[in-house]
């Protein structure tokens, strides 16, 4: 019994992570969740407040995960144009943007001040060490997101190949 809730964990964890390097979406959602868990240290949220963005952050890569799924699920049906495919793939994208406004939302609602903002400000340029080390998160993050870690194994297969 217990090997087979290892093998299940391991095949989800393997859909999680071939899901990252072929889903720009994904790592888009991974990065603006990353930054929302480092900015909110900065801020003097409850544990409910950080439970309702933690919840928020999980539905929003879940919704994602669910239309990355639905998508594969389709292209394996056809890959030739099919209204109701087409229908379906659309609305799944659209219960990520459903759950991403949302989180958008509270978002704004729960970081939107401008004390703490001003302090965030005041923090990162008084300290040159963490304003780098931000600017180097920000730089990466964009690598990270446009091309992923794809393009990385993509590269070392292709290497290995040569030889």
């Amino acid at each position: 019994m217990m090997k087979k809730q290892l093998f299940s964990f391991s095949c989800a964890i393997k859909g999680f992570f071939g899901a990252v390097c072929c889903e720009g979406h994904l790592r888009f959602h991974l990065v603006a969740a990353a930054y929302v868990l480092v900015f909110s240290a900065f801020y003097s949220f409850s544990a409910a407040q950080l439970a309702l963005l933690i919840l928020l952050i999980a539905c929003v890569i879940g919704a994602e995960l669910f239309n990355t799924a639905i998508e594969n699920a389709c292209d394996a049906v056809t890959v030739e144009q099919n209204e109701f495919i087409k229908r379906a793939k659309d609305i799944a994208a659209g219960a990520v943007l459903v759950f991403a406004v949302a989180a958008a939302a509270v978002a704004v609602i729960f970081f939107w001040d401008t004390e703490v903002i001003k302090s965030i400000i005041s923090y990162f340029s008084g300290n040159i060490l963490m304003l780098a080390i931000l600017a180097v998160s920000a730089v990466f993050s964009v690598w990270f997101v446009a091309f992923g870690p794809g393009a990385v194994i993509k590269k070392i297969k292709n290497k290995k190949s040569d030889k």
